[in-house]
């Protein structure tokens, strides 16, 4: 069954099996935003929870957008199984450098599946791969510029942990 089912798509098994990792990483990419939310809302910082409470939905959003690509092509879309994620940090500051560095290792993994696209010839994959190449650059922009507020912000001052927190929620929002 599996070689007719292969017969009927051009996604090659090694493009599935990265397609389905990414499904992996994205799911667990939500997860841990979660984690992260949960962890501020215990810890008072309700404006950068519902920041990352949103991130959490989105990065839900890029897994089954890849999940349903799979399917659409004819591949076999994996259900992934995730790891435990970290539910504990050691402050606002500890979230946001794991989100940024959560953000760098998704790129990167994205940027070796355009590149098994190129390498094999799979450029329907490598064209739909390319909204994602473009997430990504938004994401790792708004995750370092969160770590720029934490630059002119002073967190220690009688208003300055409201502030950054309140500007933390902002970070993202395009200006119309």
């Amino acid at each position: 069954m599996k070689d007719l089912v292969r017969l009927h798509t051009s996604l090659t098994e090694e493009i599935e099996a990265a397609l389905n990792d990414q499904c992996k990483m994205e799911a667990e990419a939500s997860l841990k935003y979660l984690a992260m939310a949960a962890w501020l809302d215990r810890n008072g910082f309700d404006y950068s929870a519902g920041y990352l409470y949103a991130q959490a939905e989105e990065e839900r959003e890029h897994f089954l957008k890849i999940f349903k690509y799979i399917t659409e092509v004819g591949g076999v879309a994996i259900t992934p199984t995730p790891n435990e994620v970290q539910q504990e940090f050691g402050s606002l500051r500890d979230v946001f450098e794991t989100a940024l560095q959560g953000e760098i290792a998704v790129t990167h993994s994205i940027n070796r599946i355009v590149a098994k696209c190129r390498e094999l010839n799979d450029y329907a994959t490598e064209e739909f791969m390319m909204w994602y190449v473009r997430e990504q650059r938004e994401e790792e922009h708004n995750a370092r510029r969160v770590m720029e507020l934490f630059e002119l912000i002073d967190a220690n001052s009688s208003t300055g942990r409201f502030v950054l927190d309140e500007e933390i929620s902002k970070v993202g929002r395009r200006v119309s």
